[in-house]
């Protein structure tokens, strides 16, 4: 199974919610999950794992992950050459490093890291940027081309972060 998160800020409360799904050529998404999570700190620039990562670690307290799940985040795994953690590195450390999770991120980040790749879908000119963890990201790309949905951001993942507004 495929799960992916998003979360969207409120004044006083953060919206997360996953859709999960069979494959990478799913259409549809097999479950929604979702919670209202009380915001207790301030965005930070720099950490913004600091926020995220505590929603993401709660609504998968209502998922038992299994051999094979892999879990995508919106937004960074790594930041750098050096590795650093964006958030999906923070939550593949939170997970015993046991599910990988790949990072698919709508804005470009201003520092060089090999291990990122441009992903063009569509007829678009703007890429996604991909990061994983756990997962060869030169396996994952080819699948993220492929998503369902003939624009920039795949249907499934567009659906997501509209979710998360509503």
């Amino acid at each position: 199974m495929i799960y992916a998160f998003d979360t969207y800020y409120y004044h006083d409360y953060a919206n997360t919610i996953c859709l999960a799904f069979e494959d990478w050529n799913s259409d549809q998404e097999s479950e929604i999950l979702s919670e209202r999570t009380i915001v207790t700190s301030d965005y930070e620039s720099g950490a913004f794992y600091k926020r995220e990562l505590p929603c993401i670690l709660s609504l998968l307290n209502q998922i038992s992950l299994q051999p094979g799940d892999l879990i995508i985040v919106d937004g960074y795994v790594t930041l750098d050459e050096s590795g650093k953690n964006g958030l999906g590195g923070y939550l593949y450390e939170a997970l015993d490093r046991k599910f990988p999770v790949i990072g698919i991120a709508k804005n470009g980040f201003n520092s060089d890291d090999p291990a990122r790749r441009t992903v063009y879908r569509g007829e678009s000119k703007t890429p996604l940027f991909l990061t994983a963890k756990g997962i060869d990201v030169d396996a994952i790309q080819p699948e993220i081309e492929r998503m369902h949905g003939n624009f920039r951001i795949p249907a499934l993942l567009k659906k997501l972060d509209q979710l998360t507004r509503s």
